[in-house]
């Protein structure tokens, strides 16, 4: 109960945290790139990246999980996404990488067309 809770907890304040940074770039930068969620991205990579290496070094950062699944996951799951294939990359994993971007972005996009047709049906 106590991990739900950290994860809970962790994805509420990432979650926020998403939406400020994201609410600011859309508000004051004339970008038309999306330039919040950018931003969200690579700093949630950093942060996944940071707490992966920091555990496996220097020794455990407590509350890990409200780190990572929760603050990191509510935050952007893109650096989960990230974290994972540098993780095939590492153990030598190459097709398993190149699939898991390549399926994940083009049936990503897919699906989200698929959503957007699917909400017209009546």
């Amino acid at each position: 109960m106590k991990n739900i809770l950290l994860v809970g907890i962790g994805g509420f304040l990432g979650s926020i945290a998403r939406y400020g940074i994201a609410y600011f770039f859309s508000k004051y930068s004339n970008f038309i790139f999306p330039i919040g969620t950018f931003i969200v991205n690579i700093i949630g990579s950093f942060l996944i990246g940071w707490i992966y290496g920091y555990n496996r070094g220097a020794g455990f950062l407590p509350y890990s999980l409200f780190f990572t699944a929760g603050f990191c996951g509510g935050f952007t799951t893109f650096s989960t996404f990230s974290l994972e294939n540098f993780s095939l990359l590492e153990k030598g994993h190459y097709i398993a990488f190149f699939s898991y971007i390549l399926l994940s972005i083009l049936l990503g996009i897919l699906f989200v067309f698929v959503g957007i047709m699917a909400s017209k049906i009546k």
